[in-house]
């Protein structure tokens, strides 16, 4: 059965099964991982992570609106979100899940950049922070994509170890707020180190 048809057979009103979703979830990143260009495989895999997300009643309306952020103060919250995206030539998701459109939340409030390397961190804290199947499945078939990635660019090799990786679980495991439900958009105009205050995360490591 390839990846469309699993895809397809886990979205019917019949199917809530969360373990098949998630066995439908690592056929395509499988499929992705093949890719010499992942690229378009990672945009139908979120793609499809919408659909899964809809069918668990977890999509929500729009969270990031990058013009509001850009008019907050320098030192919000918002505003070094804003600041992360237009830094790294990035538009924020705008639909699915609260986890998946608060993404870029993520790399501002730990530090961990947008380069492979940084996005395997995330992974690794995002595993800390809320460990599951579903999380796990998700974590580990994004980071074998990131890694393929990793070795067609000798340079960022030499960055990448399961020590920091490790270190980002670790740190992850210590939070105070679930990746799935915490509310951003009410934290905005607030300093950023307060909000890393507030959910437990260490200012030690700097954006890149």
């Amino acid at each position: 059965m390839d990846a469309s048809t699993t895809t397809h057979s886990t979205l019917t009103p019949a199917s809530n099964n969360n373990q098949e979703k998630t066995l439908a979830m690592m056929s395509m990143l499988n499929a992705a991982d093949a890719e010499d260009n992942p690229t378009p495989r990672i945009q139908q895999f979120f793609d499809f992570l919408d659909k899964v997300s809809e069918s668990r009643g977890r999509n929500v309306p729009q969270i990031v609106y990058i013009e509001e952020l850009r008019s907050l103060p320098t030192g919000t919250f918002g505003r070094a979100v804003a600041d992360f995206l237009d830094q790294n030539n990035l538009s924020p998701f705008t639909t699915g899940s609260r986890r998946k459109q608060q993404h870029d939340t993520i790399h501002v409030l730990t530090g961990y950049g947008s380069d492979p390397v940084g996005e395997t961190e995330v992974q690794a804290f995002l595993l800390g922070a809320k460990f599951n199947l579903f999380n796990l499945a998700l974590g580990l078939g994004l980071l074998r994509i990131i890694h393929k990635q990793l070795q067609k660019n000798p340079a960022k090799v030499a960055d990448f170890s399961w020590e920091r990786l490790w270190r980002a679980y670790q740190r992850g495991c210590n939070v105070r707020f679930d990746p799935a439900t915490w509310q951003a958009e009410h934290l905005w105009e607030l300093p950023l180190h307060k909000v890393q205050a507030f959910i437990g995360i260490s200012s030690e490591v700097k954006v890149g």
